[in-house]
């Protein structure tokens, strides 16, 4: 049996040792409590790149054209595989013909670590599968929309599991010739692709030709639409806008939406901010499509017009700057970010003056460099995950830099 005095001896040790690990956790709380996010001169928040995120894709899946990311409410990142533009030597693996790699899913969900949670997605998955494929969404119930830009693509609701629930439609007549732009039809519509969801209220915002047009979430039926500058869809012009021969200046000023455009995301408050790549523009309206003001991202590049290529073009390098937008998690949503495909580069933003503060990227191959960056996204702790297109095909994650108060 222990003695008085060794039971003592014991006490004593279990206490100091306790004393010890509170000071440490005390002692670690006081650091993470001094250190915040780094800010260069200009007040733009810094950030590195995890070279080692996302871990490979398994089954020897090849890495397509990530057109589409999204961070749902578990901080899943959600990304479309696109895989229409595939190269033989990333998809030739079949009978291990080769030793990478062969088609992958083309819809796929990764943990906070890379790893995959969920695959599904593809050509042949089901008959009305885009083949354009543009964005997915995770709305709060979970359910996963999908939607794509060729004629007849439309937006898909799936479960979490890949089960289609309900479709939009809203596609042209199979083998009907092009539909010439109309702004003012709203049953018929050529691309679907670039939408969002406002949960709240239970509608789609679609952005289309040279408007925004908000249909029921659950129906289908079409409830309002606006143009540039909330002008109404009665009023705009069904005529193309035309180029500008480029000098180093701004485009010339428009009241029209340029096409093309590439976003409409929600403010906390409630604000729509639409990316217009033909005016390197964003404007911001409320949610009935009043106009509230407008900015520019890098207004010198060119926008439009016969100097400007598109993917794999062979002269002429893209035009426009407003590719894909994400705001900051804090509850002021104090900056946004910006996706500038042509730039190849993110652009951070003062939210309420709209002035640019700074950004990251330049082209290239390397960890931390874009090519025809197409997709951007941000998680609750502030991580930044881009998509390319191209070439370039693939999923980047981008950390915060702390610094000690």
């Amino acid at each position: 049996m222990k003695t008085t005095k060794q039971r003592s001896r014991i006490h004593l040790v279990v206490f100091l040792i306790g004393c010890i690990l509170i000071l440490a956790a005390g002692s670690i709380q006081r650091a993470q409590q001094r250190q915040r996010p780094a800010v260069d001169s200009n007040g733009a928040p810094l950030f590195k790149v995890d070279p080692f995120w996302p871990k490979p894709l398994p089954n020897r899946w090849g890495m397509q054209q990530v057109t589409g990311i999204f961070v749902d409410q578990s901080d899943h990142i959600w990304f479309l595989n696109r895989g229409a533009k595939a190269d033989p030597d990333e998809v030739g693996g079949e009978n291990n013909r080769i030793d990478c790699c062969i088609r992958g899913p083309e819809l796929i969900e990764l943990d906070q670590e890379g790893n995959v949670a969920h695959a599904w997605g593809g050509p042949g998955y089901h008959p009305l599968w885009p083949t354009a494929l543009q964005t997915v969404i995770v709305d709060r119930q979970g359910f996963v929309w999908v939607a794509g830009t060729a004629a007849q693509d439309s937006i898909l609701k799936f479960t979490k599991d890949g089960k289609l629930v309900w479709d939009f439609d809203h596609r042209p007549p199979k083998g009907s010739p092009p539909l010439k732009e109309n702004n003012q039809q709203t049953d018929i519509l050529v691309s679907k692709g670039r939408f969002n969801l406002d949960e709240d209220a239970r509608e789609i915002y679609i952005i289309n030709w040279k408007r925004v047009l908000v249909y029921d979430m659950d129906s289908g039926a079409f409830k309002r639409g606006w143009g540039g500058h909330g002008m109404p869809l009665s009023e705009i012009t069904n005529d193309p806008i035309p180029g500008y021969k480029w000098t180093g200046a701004p485009p010339p000023e428009e009241k029209n939406f340029v096409p093309d455009l590439h976003f409409a995301e929600f403010s906390k408050e409630g604000l729509v901010y639409i990316g217009e790549r033909g005016q390197n523009r964003i404007e911001v309206f409320t949610k009935q499509g009043k106009f509230v003001r407008e900015f520019y991202v890098s207004p010198n590049t060119p926008s439009r017009g016969e100097i400007c290529g598109g993917l794999y073009h062979e002269k002429f390098p893209p035009c426009g700057t407003t590719y894909k937008l994400a705001f900051s998690r804090d509850s002021q949503q104090k900056y946004v970010y910006v996706a500038d495909g042509t730039n190849d580069k993110i652009w951070i933003l003062d939210r309420d003056s709209g002035k640019t503060l700074g950004g990251f990227g330049r082209n290239g191959t390397y960890a931390g460099q874009f090519h025809w960056i197409n997709a951007i996204a941000m998680d609750s702790k502030g991580n930044i995950y881009t998509g390319e297109v191209e070439e370039n095909k693939r999923i980047q994650k981008f950390v915060p830099v702390m610094a000690n108060n």
